[in-house]
């Protein structure tokens, strides 16, 4: 039993750094520059952040919070 319990802390600590990972990968993207922004129409650029969160959210990386919170900053809501 007790190899199960290292397992899971584990694995607990692995969701959690690639969660973490996903957020910082997510404010590097917020904070992309004015050019690239400008050349790609805003539509497009949403409808790929929505993707990527939805992406996210399917694999457990960010839970039902984090993704409803995510996605109503990214719309503006």
């Amino acid at each position: 039993m007790r190899g199960r319990g290292a397992a899971l802390v584990i694995g607990m600590r692995a969701g959690e750094r690639r969660a973490q990972e996903a957020q910082a990968q997510q404010a590097g993207a917020q904070e992309a520059p004015a050019a690239a922004s400008a050349a790609a129409p805003a539509g497009d650029d949403t409808t790929a952040q929505l993707k990527k969160l939805a992406d996210l959210h399917d694999q457990g990386v960010l839970t039902d919070e984090e993704f409803a919170a995510s996605k109503k900053k990214l719309l503006g809501i």
